[in-house]
């Protein structure tokens, strides 16, 4: 049984030096795949508010890009940033720079939130969050709400500035907005 018990032991020890370098490389793998500071924004399509394609390839290029991820349409702390980022859309204008903001709702859900708040950027859907999930967006409180992430880019599409803070709504657009007055 004392033998029995050793051999069963080594096969453990063995199989987890076979397993740990797999998971390393896994979670590895996973940070590299998100999308930091000095990384291409990727290229990818989804529906706005009103139902129609928005590509990123049409903005890269042309505008500085302010993307920003939020956990839902109507929650207290999304309406602020989005009515704060509202609120301060011609300063972003004046830094020539587009607002996108982003999450898992549906093209109605969208609509009906920037009509109630009188919205003037870009809401895109989300649904399925495969491009939260290529960004690399982490999940918060224990991984229950999708997080509260703003990318800031360039006009050649290279991020210059990552925040992220689930809590501080409204610095989002602070921060936003010092980034690309820096830029000019």
């Amino acid at each position: 049984m004392m033998q029995k018990m050793k051999i069963t032991d080594y096969i453990l020890l063995f199989s987890l030096f076979l397993v740990i370098p797999g998971i390393a490389q896994t979670i590895k793998s996973n940070k590299m795949s998100k999308i930091k500071k000095g990384s291409k924004v990727p290229s990818f399509a989804l529906q706005d508010q009103y139902g129609e394609i928005f590509d990123m390839q049409t903005v890269i290029g042309k505008k500085n890009l302010v993307i920003y991820f939020y956990p839902k349409d109507d929650s207290p702390g999304c309406t602020k940033e989005a009515c704060y980022f509202r609120d301060q859309y011609e300063d972003f204008t004046q830094a020539d720079a587009v607002i996108i903001g982003i999450s898992g709702q549906s093209v109605e859900s969208h609509r009906m939130f920037a009509e109630k708040h009188n919205l003037s950027f870009v809401l895109l859907s989300d649904t399925g969050n495969k491009i939260r999930k290529l960004f690399g967006v982490p999940k918060d409180f224990f991984g229950v709400l999708p997080g509260r992430v703003t990318y800031v880019a360039d006009k050649t599409g290279t991020v210059v500035y990552v925040f992220n803070s689930q809590t501080k709504a409204t610095k989002h657009v602070d921060e936003a907005l010092r980034i690309l007055r820096e830029l000019k």
